[in-house]
């Protein structure tokens, strides 16, 4: 199959060399540097914005790694640490996960496979895009309008003076939040795998379903799992929603294990909040102290972004017969 394909991409080469010859197209060449010059623009903004970064916070982590990551929110710099921000953020993950992947990808499936061509499907997609665009805001006075005040967060009797501000409901608002990127990602991968695999898998005596699921769902996999993931980063990186449903930004009190099932019930936090939190106090030492949070935040969503690309590179692989 390699070998096919480098064979093919060398007589596409070699066809185009021969019909475009020995001349120069210039503006071809003007646009393409205008594209490379960009591109190392972004990279060199990015270079510089990441040095700035753990350059600021590198005194916190090479001198108190362990604390920092093990302490709660603090009103000392020296005490400070992102363990309640870090658990929050993870419950926020596995909400998002558990709930936007199932059912984005779901619908998705449901749209391109399923759903007749109708005026009413059509309608469905149109929102679904908008609703994409929607700014976080506003899903932010969604979930506090329905998860925290109509469903008291999930856990009317989990404490007495949570009202509602609870994990889950933020949980489930940035699940909301990030769905029709989900079902949007989703259906543009499903959309993209070729008619004939479909067909072929009919030609054989193989149901719809045994289709979707043996031919079409592994091929769309890699284009699916990189859509999850800008969700997913998107949703870890939302501080404006978690503000409206609750988040706190001062000491949670309470203090349980990371994976503890009853801070589901519980008052929250998270990495955004706590960013912003250490941001706005003043001195060198919160600024170190808010560098070293940015770092952590940043590892979190690489460590997400490298176990989605290791997945999609496995799929990629399975597809390709290698």
């Amino acid at each position: 199959m390699a070998v096919t394909t480098l064979r093919d991409t060398r007589i596409a080469d070699r066809v185009e060399r021969q019909l475009q010859g020995n001349r120069l197209h210039v503006p071809s060449l003007i646009f393409r540097a205008a594209l490379v010059s960009a591109l190392l623009f972004a990279l060199l903004v990015l270079l510089v914005l990441l040095y700035d970064v753990v350059s600021g916070g590198w005194s916190v982590l090479s001198e108190r790694l362990g604390t920092f990551l093990s302490a709660g929110v603090r009103s000392q710099p020296d005490e400070a640490g992102v363990f309640q921000a870090l658990r929050g953020s993870f419950w926020i993950g596995v909400f998002t996960i558990l709930l936007a992947f199932p059912f984005g990808i779901g619908a998705a499936v449901y749209l391109e496979e399923y759903a007749p061509d109708t005026r009413f499907t059509r309608f469905i997609n149109i929102n679904v895009r908008n609703l994409a665009g929607v700014p976080s805001v506003v899903y932010g006075i969604l979930g506090f309008s329905i998860f925290v005040k109509l469903f008291d967060g999930f856990f009317p009797n989990s404490s007495d003076d949570h009202f509602g501000k609870t994990t889950a409901a933020a949980g489930v608002t940035l699940a909301v939040l990030v769905l029709p990127i989900v079902i949007i990602t989703s259906a543009e991968a499903i959309r993209a795998v070729p008619g004939s695999l479909r067909e072929a898998g009919f030609g054989v005596g193989a149901t719809k379903w045994e289709v979707i699921r043996d031919h079409v769902l592994p091929y769309a996999a890699p284009g699916i799992l990189t859509g999850t993931l800008l969700s997913l980063a998107r949703a870890l990186g939302e501080a404006a929603p978690l503000i409206l449903v609750g988040a706190v930004q001062g000491r949670l009190g309470s203090r349980s294990g990371f994976f503890g099932l009853d801070q589901l019930g519980e008052k929250f936090t998270a990495m955004p909040i706590v960013i912003t939190t250490y941001a706005g106090r003043p001195g060198a030492d919160w600024q170190a102290v808010t560098a070293a949070a940015i770092v952590i935040l940043l590892l979190v969503v690489l460590a997400a972004n490298a176990a989605a690309i290791l997945l999609r590179n496995r799929f990629e692989k399975k597809r390709e017969g290698r």
